[in-house]
């Protein structure tokens, strides 16, 4: 099988150690860069192409290798414009990961949020507002302050700030107003005491799970912002609340963040290109491996797309 890596940067580990355990079971591996594709519809016969752009003293257009299967690693900085390269990929029949539609509702925090809520999932106390008068009944309705205001859009805990007050909590959505229409206003959950549970999903299994914990004087447990992790074994109940998020969010590949209140666990955000080198190393898993194996196993419907792609390479 030849699979097709999307990332910016075949230096990160994710990436690297998605090349390797493809290499070990035997595949072909590309890695593309995904702001070097051209996406071009409407040529050849009206049929969709991609091709990838080559940078160099002349630059030269050449066509985009074909692949079996895509492992999407999407920037929150590229998300549009990668959004539209997986798309691409997914009109050509290519098996993918995570699609379009799901790295799209995972990145965008209220639609995460709603679709949980639907599927009857538990999620902390949530209020969206948009206008700055909204704020003091949104904080009543999340029994804060204090409260977590965060952008719909932040990756790694970034925009994600602890208002303590009423006047911090106004300056925290001025701040975050200017990056998006919304903001969300969360109760802080104080019984957490800065730990959360990292699990990751992949297909129908949960394949590692490490409990991070906040440095000191900080409430955000995120390893980018310095927290520690330890594996854990994980509960039946959390168990089954990650498959479930991962399922609502159309994900085979998920990283399910959850936190423990009063009330039982509680989901946060599913992230759709979780990264594995804090993970891999806490748990000793090879989660790449597990995600490999994922693209060699047959889902639903597999056979039938391929005798259909067959059928259309023979006309």
């Amino acid at each position: 099988m030849k699979i097709g890596i999307l990332s910016r940067n075949r230096n990160l580990y994710s990436t690297r150690r998605l090349s390797q355990a493809a290499h070990t079971h035997g595949h072909e591996v590309v890695i593309i860069d995904t702001m070097s594709i051209a996406v071009e519809m409407g040529i050849a016969e009206s049929a969709a192409q991609i091709k990838v752009i080559q940078t160099a003293l002349i630059p030269r257009t050449t066509y985009l290798p074909q692949v079996d299967a895509i492992i999407p690693r999407i920037g929150a900085s590229i998300t549009s414009y990668g959004l539209a390269v997986v798309r691409q990929f997914e009109g050509q029949g290519v098996r993918t990961t995570a699609t379009a539609s799901a790295i799209d509702c995972s990145r965008d925090k209220l639609h995460s949020l709603q679709m949980m809520a639907r599927a009857g999932l538990p999620i902390p106390k949530t209020a969206v507002i948009a206008r700055s008068e909204a704020l003091f009944p949104a904080l009543q309705a999340v029994n804060g302050p204090p409260a977590i205001l965060k952008s719909s859009r932040g990756t790694q805990g970034h925009e994600v700030i602890l208002a303590t007050s009423l006047q911090t909590a106004q300056a925290a959505f001025q701040r975050l107003r200017r990056l998006g229409p919304q903001v969300l206003v969360q109760e802080f959950v104080a019984e957490a005491e800065g730990k959360d549970t990292r699990v990751i999903v992949v297909g129908q299994q949960c394949v590692a799970a490490m409990e991070r914990s906040a440095s000191r004087g900080e409430f955000r447990a995120n390893l980018h912002l310095g927290g520690t992790a330890v594996p854990i074994t994980i509960d039946p109940q959390t168990k089954k609340l990650a498959l479930a998020a991962a399922r609502a969010h159309d994900l085979h590949v998920a990283g399910v963040d959850l936190i423990y209140s009063q009330r039982g666990p509680l989901l946060l955000e599913v992230n759709s290109s979780p990264g594995l080198q804090g993970i891999e190393t806490a748990t000793q898993v090879d989660i790449a491996a597990h995600i490999i194996s994922f693209l060699e196993t047959d889902q639903p419907g597999d056979k039938q797309k391929r005798r259909s792609q067959k059928s259309k390479r023979r006309r």
